[in-house]
């Protein structure tokens, strides 16, 4: 003998939240709702669904670097330093088209001829050639030693400082190696990335120092490129000790100013990462006024302005 409407047949299963047309018995163990299992996925107890991982994700605070950038993964590429390095490259292959010379491709090259850093001609008004020198080279084994040290040393900097900070620091360096040589060296045309390749070496020591990790490899070979920079008449010592300088000191900004200012106190990270870029901003108008006082001075002693 049977009742109708107790028992006697299966009970129906709900459908799964996310594909109603899939029955199932299955749940999320964090809100308790139905899915199915191309829904869920393996948590630390039991299982979730796709919408609490991802809700999860983006309320758990992400690893950071000392310098507050959010910890590298696996996947992630230094593009930054690859864009850099693809730049330097494809304004090498402009003037060597210009030029008709590999080697000699700062002749009869419009590019060097219009970036080029030569002091007179920054103070005539040419501010351009500050920066744009930065990414000029005096035949292929100029490019291809300073690519390479950007190479090695440009992705273990950029991965701490992050992409933003990182850019801002080469930035920095480049235009403190040109300021450099607006004191330094008036008569002479200079042209290259060293100066702020300089700048990542000294801010990787920073940063090693900053980690108590030994900072000995990378200051050895800082050591001998000054050593070089000191003996091999047609490298500009100034444009590297320029953007040598300013690296670490923008490193120091980044990595030592939050730690000081803090002075035991509790901070949180976007206040300490605030002061590290309060401190870049006070770097970067050091070089800007600097250039600013040099080119007054050279319009002064050149022309009498």
């Amino acid at each position: 003998m049977s009742h109708p409407g107790r028992g006697g047949g299966p009970v129906p299963q709900p459908g799964c939240v996310r594909h109603p047309d899939r029955p199932t018995g299955l749940q999320c163990n964090r809100c308790h709702r139905p899915y199915c299992p191309e829904c869920l996925r393996e948590a630390p107890v039991g299982y979730q669904c796709v919408n609490c991982v991802a809700e999860a994700a983006r309320t758990v605070p992400r690893a950071r670097t000392i310098a507050g950038a959010p910890m590298p993964t696996r996947e992630q590429r230094p593009v930054v330093t690859y864009a850099l390095i693809a730049v330097n490259i494809l304004v090498y292959a402009i003037t060597v088209a210009q030029s008709g010379n590999l080697m000699a491709n700062y002749r009869g090259s419009s590019i060097f001829e219009m970036f080029a850093l030569f002091p007179p001609l920054v103070a005539a008004g040419e501010y351009e050639r500050l920066v744009g020198s930065g990414f000029l080279h005096y035949g292929s084994v100029h490019l291809l030693v300073n690519m390479f040290a950007l190479f090695i040393v440009g992705r273990e900097v950029e991965f701490v400082l992050g992409r933003g900070r990182y850019l801002a620091v080469y930035a920095i360096a480049l235009l403190s190696g040109s300021a450099a040589v607006m004191w330094m060296q008036v008569e002479a045309v200079t042209a290259g990335a060293s100066g702020a390749v300089f700048g990542l070496f000294g801010a990787l020591a920073v940063i090693l120092t900053r980690l108590r990790q030994n900072p000995t490899g990378i200051l050895v070979i800082i050591g001998l490129n000054v050593f070089i920079s000191v003996t091999i008449p047609a490298i500009s010592l100034w444009g590297h000790m320029g953007g040598l300088v300013a690296g670490a000191v923008s490193a120091a900004a980044l990595l030592y100013l939050p730690k000081v200012v803090a002075s035991g106190k509790q901070t949180t990270a976007q206040r300490a990462s605030r002061l590290g870029l309060i401190g870049l901003v006070v770097v970067t108008v050091a070089v800007l006024a600097s250039i600013a006082v040099r080119v007054v001075v050279l319009r002064e002693a050149l022309w009498g302005l």
